[in-house]
């Protein structure tokens, strides 16, 4: 029988500071790089190339499902195993994605631990780890669905869900500012999306959540044994939380800024 090939796909923009370093963790030892450019304006692209990858380009942002839906239509062999550019493969989980792809087994995909490093530290507690992720399948078996933001593959009952060993390494965030451009970004997709499906949303709900989120992550999920950076991730979570039904909030129950002065014009 034939090996099944193994692709590794990405989406990206913008991802000159990482993208070299991830590429690294999987040359020589998948068949095809597809990497789908969401209009980088550095190197990505040069450094894509170095690697051989096929570069495609979509300049309108669909948002992460259907851009991810988009970059799998691009993949031509039999498996395809997703990245970030801010994400490493351990040599334990190399071997054990190999294997995996070598067994083809029918109607599987495949989930593994994430380990990230977040302002210094490797969080092992808050929620974190482990943070097991689908990242593995047969092609021509599922795709990612077309949420805006935390997209996931989708599964049906028909499927088999493996463990793999070794864990995928996530360089997080680069700092504090990177955080609340990264955590604005994805309030504000989960906003327009509740929007669209006529949800709203209060500042007392915002609040509710957001203090649920910082005792979950410091006290239920002991994110107090990951230090400081530990509380600071809870107490950053609890804020992006009140964030986003903060932003749906003003969306569906204020008044846009063009009624407003119409309601105040003289007559």
């Amino acid at each position: 029988m034939t090996k099944p090939t193994l692709a590794v796909a990405l989406i990206v923009k913008n991802e000159s500071k990482h993208l070299r370093a991830c590429l690294e963790t999987v040359q020589g030892w998948v068949d095809e790089i597809v990497i789908l450019d969401s209009g980088s304006t550095d190197n990505t692209e040069a450094i894509a190339h170095d690697f051989g990858a096929k570069f495609h380009v979509n300049h309108e942002w669909p948002g992460f499902g259907p851009q991810r839906r988009l970059a799998q239509s691009h993949v031509e062999s039999d498996f395809v195993f997703w990245l970030d550019a801010d994400e490493r493969v351990t040599p334990e989980l190399k071997q054990s994605i190999l294997q995996a792809v070598e067994k083809n087994q029918p109607s599987t995909i495949y989930q593994f631990a994430r380990l990230s490093w977040v302002f210094g530290r490797f969080i092992k507690h808050c929620g974190w780890y482990p943070d097991k992720v689908l990242r593995l399948y047969p092609t021509n078996l599922t795709q990612y669905d077309d949420s805006l933001v935390h997209e996931k593959v989708q599964t049906n009952k028909s499927m088999k869900v493996e463990t793999l060993t070794g864990d995928l390494i996530h360089y997080t965030y680069d700092d504090i500012h990177h955080y609340l451009v990264k955590s604005a970004g994805y309030a504000k997709a989960w906003a327009e999306q509740r929007e669209k499906r006529g949800k709203r949303s209060s500042l007392s709900q915002g609040i509710i959540h957001a203090i649920a989120c910082f005792v979950k992550m410091y006290i239920v999920k002991a994110g107090f044994l990951d230090g400081k950076q530990g509380f600071l991730l809870s107490l950053l979570s609890a804020h992006s939380t009140f964030v986003k039904y903060a932003d749906l909030w003003v969306r569906t129950s204020t008044q846009p800024a063009q009624v407003a002065q119409k309601d105040h014009s003289p007559e």
